[in-house]
């Protein structure tokens, strides 16, 4: 890889904002906050932090100033994710000359396009769709010139999208892969680790497939870390991992897969594209969107209104339960005892959390999150939170995430719920359905991972 670039249901509308608070010392560049929120301010707040951190990452944003020059050839448009289909959109309004393409993305994420062909296909267990989408974006590449240029376009959910398998691996055995790994609580590096040595288009494949024409890459980043590699399992970079991790990670979480899966990574069948390869040389690579742009755009919505905003970090891992424990402390120690930051703040997280699944519920890490968190808080007054996936689906579910209010567990006690049964269930979705606080965006078109907001601030009637 060379040249990588990055840049600095109740449907709870986000409608008119809470007026400014004003008074008090200039923080961020915005007055602190004098007055109390109202409950009301504070959800209409969080949804508006979480509209803002989409809207950041909208394609039609980030990708007009990373078109490359007009090539001699041709321009060959390539991608997959559950934004690629948005970023093609964007392309063809932003580029004068010939180009023609395929692009694979998520069901239901198609926009119009003239020039591009946009194809749907399973996230997050792939299907034939997928499959054939692949196999047709690999026959585009072929036979391609010096002079040509291919432009890929990648956002998360592409590893799903291009479940092209190596010989001896069947769509069932990578359905089966995908299956296991989502309930193993592995962390998405790992699994794509895995993913990347059982495809013939990903750990850098598809790139390969191109030369010699220059491939010119553009991330959406919806990974801890921004890695390349990770987003969409790297079809068009290099992969210094090998079929030997791989196979650790599937020991170390006890993964069951079939035999000839197996097989393919201890024959060394599925080692991926190295550094170095030729046959990548003068290719590029720019992330033109990531997590941190997304949080900091919300961080900016909170200091225009008056309330200071602390990012925690933008590739938080680990058990979505754990950490919805960890961030419940933070917030309880900064509510009681201004420590370690002073009230009224918002604490801002992005990443990604894993949920290793041992009920039957309707899960989703971020949900899953919000009500551990919620639990921890334990109604103390004047915290909010809301937690979503920023490509408005959480897990399998048509949902984006939910929000929490000091009053969450007392409404669900007296609806006849148990919030820690639910929370055994897996079952954040059902929890937060049944309380009317899920929050529903529709496809957002874009994909930053996920969003976290715990808002602490003193309360008004």
């Amino acid at each position: 890889m060379s040249g990588t670039h990055t840049p600095g249901d109740a449907r709870i509308g986000s409608a008119s904002a809470p007026a400014a608070l004003t008074g008090g010392a200039r923080v961020g560049g915005a007055a602190a906050a004098a007055s109390p929120l109202t409950a009301a301010d504070a959800r209409t707040l969080l949804r508006q932090m979480f509209d803002a951190a989409i809207a950041a990452a909208q394609p039609a944003l980030c990708v007009p100033p990373a078109l490359p020059a007009t090539p001699k050839g041709r321009l060959i448009v390539i991608g997959a994710g559950k934004a690629s289909a948005e970023m093609a959109r964007a392309v063809e309004r932003n580029w004068n000359g010939p180009l023609t393409g395929l692009v694979v993305t998520r069901y239901g994420y198609a926009v119009p396009c003239e020039r591009i062909e946009i194809v749907e296909a399973a996230h997050p267990v792939p299907d034939a769709a997928g499959l054939q989408a692949a196999r047709r974006i690999l026959d585009r590449v072929q036979g391609l010139s010096a002079d040509d240029t291919v432009l890929c376009l990648i956002s998360g959910g592409g590893s799903s999208l291009l479940p092209l398998p190596l010989e001896g691996i069947t769509l069932e055995d990578k359905q089966q892969v995908n299956h296991a790994l989502l309930q193993s609580g592995a962390s998405i590096s790992e699994m794509n680790c895995v993913r990347r040595h059982l495809s013939a288009i990903k750990g850098g494949r598809l790139a390969a497939a191109c030369h010699p024409a220059k491939v010119v890459t553009l991330l959406i980043s919806d990974v801890p870390g921004d890695d390349p590699r990770d987003i969409a399992s790297g079809p068009t970079v290099a992969d210094a991992s090998t079929c030997e991790d791989a196979l650790a990670i599937i020991q170390r979480y006890g993964i069951d897969l079939p035999q000839r899966v197996l097989d393919v990574l201890h024959s060394g069948r599925g080692e991926s594209i190295k550094p170095g390869d030729a046959r990548l040389a003068g290719n590029e690579v720019h992330i033109i969107a990531t997590p941190q742009m997304a949080l900091e755009a919300a961080a900016r919505v909170a200091q225009a209104h008056g309330i200071t905003a602390h990012i925690l970090g933008d590739s938080i891992e680990g058990e979505a339960r754990d950490v919805g424990k960890v961030m419940a402390g933070i917030a309880l120690q900064t509510a009681r005892h201004g420590q370690p930051f002073s009230t009224p703040c918002v604490l801002l997280s992005g990443g990604e959390t894993t949920v290793t699944v041992r009920g039957s519920g309707r899960g989703g890490r971020n949900v899953e999150f919000l009500l551990s968190c919620a639990i921890a808080l334990r109604g103390e007054v004047g915290i909010y939170g809301l937690a979503g996936d920023t490509d408005g689906v959480d897990g399998q579910e048509e949902i984006a995430g939910a929000c929490i209010a000091p009053d969450t567990l007392a409404r669900a006690w007296a609806a006849g719920l148990r919030p820690a049964d639910h929370l055994d269930n897996n079952n954040g979705h059902g929890f937060f359905q049944a309380l009317g606080d899920s929050v529903v965006t529709g496809p957002t078109l874009t994909n930053v991972n996920d969003f976290r907001a715990l808002l602490i601030a003193p309360e008004r009637n």
